[in-house]
């Protein structure tokens, strides 16, 4: 980036722009006002003074522009380390070393103690030459803390979801080598089939892990085939009622004729086992799952594939709506990690479809997903 000469603030003329809207040098000849970038943008002049303040530097640093154009950079901009020494005397950009090109990102202290994203790029007239200008960016931290804040609940979350299992995998397994001779035949059977259930808890949340890794990378792979999503909704049925639910609490809907629908099979599984599980488990009432014909999410076609379960529970609160989808939200205290709605919604709009909550005719939930139903391109 390269800065060129901008005037004082003493000397605008009648009808400019005020000083801390000026573009200084290149970002003038580009047309660009620097109140238009989104972070903060601090420029100081040969001999230290601020000659650019932008409105994000303002918003980010609580200064007014017109207090810090024309002051001493130090002044203005007053930061500190992590280690409380003084930024500016530290570095010393106007003194050291006429061969640095600038400072990395990095974090410091505004006076208070918020911490702020500082980077800075010195700018000379040729490549061992004198300071012409001293270009600094700001940049907030929230987005970063709550990003760093989201990674520690989720290493918090799978901690806890991960020792209880494993407790009891150890437990057991350490009895029965320990002991196996003393127990019968059917507590033998009893213990490993805990073993085994706690066994693929733990698989579900490593799964679990992994399809949050990549929704977050953009990396989840959909592999298209067609699917009869009226077919895999029955099936989740019938192992729900084999599993002792009442046949009678389930009133599938399917509306014919259906577009032919191409998904990821395991992946569509995975949507409907957890929409349904949510019924189930938080929901009461009859569990109403309907298949429709609707209208694409997809700009360019005409129909999709909608499929919508709904339930008679209490519902989700109107303040808890706009969560659901997010991670860790959880609809009651009956367990579960908080991340299955999250991992719902990017699957679905892996496939270009769209998903949304709302209040079932019955006051219960209602959970609808919308999918595309065009065909692989190398199909069309």
């Amino acid at each position: 980036m390269s800065v060129g000469t901008s005037s004082a603030p003493g000397a605008q003329d009648a009808g400019s722009p005020p000083a801390a809207s000026r573009p200084p040098g290149d970002l003038a000849d580009a047309g660009i006002d620097p109140d238009m970038l989104p972070d903060g943008l601090v420029v100081a002049d040969e001999e230290g003074r601020v000659v650019c303040f932008n409105a994000a530097a303002e918003r980010i640093t609580a200064v007014r522009a017109r207090d810090a154009l024309g002051q001493r950079l130090e002044k203005a901009l007053p930061l500190e380390d992590l280690e409380g020494r003084r930024w500016w005397q530290l570095t010393d950009p106007y003194g050291g070393l006429a061969i640095r090109v600038g400072q990395p990102e990095r974090n410091l202290l505004l006076p208070g103690g918020r911490e702020v994203l500082v980077s800075a790029r010195y700018v000379r007239t040729r490549p061992t030459g004198p300071l012409k200008r001293l270009v600094v960016t700001l940049r907030d931290t929230e987005a970063r803390r709550r990003t760093e804040r989201s990674h520690a609940e989720l290493i918090a979350t799978v901690a806890h979801e991960l020792r209880s299992p494993l407790t009891s995998v150890k437990g057991f397994t350490a009895t029965l080598l320990a002991k196996w001779e003393r127990f019968t035949d059917d507590q033998k059977r009893l213990m490993l089939e805990t073993v085994d259930a706690d066994a693929d808890r733990v698989t579900r949340l490593i799964a679990e892990l992994l399809d949050i890794s990549r929704i977050d990378s953009g990396r989840l792979e959909v592999r298209r085939q067609p699917v009869d999503i009226g077919a895999a909704v029955g099936r989740h049925i019938q192992a729900y009622v084999a599993a002792g639910q009442p046949a009678d609490r389930f009133l599938l809907r399917v509306q014919q004729p259906l577009p032919d629908l191409w998904a990821d099979p395991d992946k569509i599984d995975q949507v409907l086992s957890n929409l349904l599980e949510n019924a189930v488990r938080h929901g009461e009432g009859t569990v109403t799952i309907d298949v429709t014909a609707t209208a694409s999410p997809r700009e360019g076609e005409d129909i999709g594939t909608s499929v919508t379960v709904s339930d008679e529970g209490p519902g989700i609160p109107e303040e808890s709506m706009n969560r659901v989808f997010t991670r860790f939200w959880r609809g009651s205290k009956r367990g579960g990690t908080g991340l299955g709605l999250y991992i719902v919604k990017g699957i679905v709009e892996a496939h270009g479809g769209t998903i949304t909550v709302g209040r079932a005719p019955g006051a219960g939930a209602e959970f609808r997903f919308t999918l595309p139903v065009s065909a692989p391109a190398y199909l069309a």
